[in-house]
């Protein structure tokens, strides 16, 4: 970088000419004379580093494997992209304009008895929730109940902010594409009859989501359908948000489902709450071993993303759902060190006294 310089003229009018040093200042900063520390690497510093790391990563890592290994799940698969697939026909012959929905049924079994709370997800695959212009196809101030843009929508929301002059509500590509199948969980008793599965609907949502980030427009007025008149459904919706639950606590923005939707993954092949299977009281299992029926209202097309559906039930324990990659992670890391502290052990030992010798020598 040139110094810069400036002409001033004296008494006489001689021009003169000054350039500003290139010289930092005289601190400790910038002549670099602050206190430092720098470690001084040794055998003696190193090894036992290495070893300590490789003995505690090892067990750790046994004990997150076996944790998740005892964690229960089963994942069934309901697309309908095979021939045989129970939901073939649906799969078919769907799409968003369609105006009944298909239903079709998938029969399994369940091996072993789930003890405690069975969480219900369902999981798709090759949506790419993480897209750039879809993440910011939102309006947050909408969302969180403000009164003016119920009305008038932002513009990230375009082109889901106004469908026929009128605002959208819930606006965004998040919204309009929101997973709307339903999932029903029957269990077949040995003696003939068919018990449907209680599924809570609520407390699948994250308590900050539901109370801080979203919220209905007009609080005062508990009459969701004239607060939200005025305004439309999204394109890809059969009914109108405030529609998507009896219960008013879980209706209208505050819906536990929109909200979980909403959150949007990560990576293109996720799975997202949907319902919590409540621990029974006693010893009775949640769910007990025998055979199950799946039945599933066909409304969320994928054959135009050539992505896949899936419902999985899981329990979890206390590092959360089944997740062997931590466990396999921390054997490997502590593997690693533990056997670069054998190797460099070994040659430490080998030309460590080899060295000495020849210091010893000079």
């Amino acid at each position: 970088m040139m110094a810069s310089s400036y002409n001033a003229k004296d008494e006489d009018g001689a021009v003169t000419v000054s350039l500003r040093s290139k010289k930092p200042e005289n601190t400790a900063f910038k002549q670099q004379r602050l206190p430092a520390w720098q470690p001084i690497l040794t055998a003696g510093t190193v090894l036992p580093a290495f070893f300590i790391i490789g003995l505690l990563f090892i067990p750790i890592g046994i004990g997150l494997f076996v944790t998740s290994n005892n964690i229960k799940e089963l994942e069934i698969d309901y697309t309908g992209a095979d021939v045989s697939s129970p939901c073939f026909n649906c799969s078919q012959n769907f799409s968003w304009n369609s105006t009944r929905p298909c239903t079709c049924t998938i029969p399994f079994y369940l091996e072993q008895p789930y003890e405690s709370n069975v969480y219900v997800y369902y999981g798709l695959s090759n949506f790419y929730q993480n897209h750039r212009r879809y993440v910011k196809s939102r309006d947050d101030s909408q969302l969180n109940g403000n009164m003016k843009s119920l009305k008038e929508p932002s513009k990230e929301c375009e082109p889901y902010a106004y469908h026929d002059n009128k605002p959208i509500a819930p606006c965004g590509a998040i919204a309009n594409s929101m997973f709307n199948d339903t999932l029903e969980l029957f269990y077949n008793d040995p003696n003939g009859t068919k018990i449907q599965i209680p599924l809570n609907t609520t407390g699948i949502a994250w308590w900050t989501d539901k109370h801080v980030k979203f919220g209905n427009p007009g609080v005062d007025n508990p009459n969701l359908t004239a607060v939200f008149q005025g305004t439309t459904k999204p394109v890809n919706w059969r009914r109108p948000v405030y529609e998507l639950d009896s219960d008013q606590d879980n209706n209208g923005f505050i819906n536990e489902d929109f909200i979980v939707w909403m959150r949007t993954a990560a990576l293109p092949t996720f799975r997202k709450l949907y319902r919590i299977i409540g621990k029974k009281s006693g010893l009775v299992p949640t769910l007990p071993r025998g055979n199950y029926t799946l039945e599933v209202v066909y409304n969320y097309p994928v054959r135009s993303f050539e992505g896949r559906k899936r419902m999985i039930l899981s329990t979890v324990s206390w590092m959360g759902g089944k997740n062997p990659f931590l466990g396999i992670a921390y054997v490997t890391v502590g593997s690693v060190c533990f056997f670069l502290g054998v190797v460099l052990l070994v040659i430490h030992h080998k030309c460590g006294n080899r060295n000495n010798g020849g210091d010893i020598s000079n």
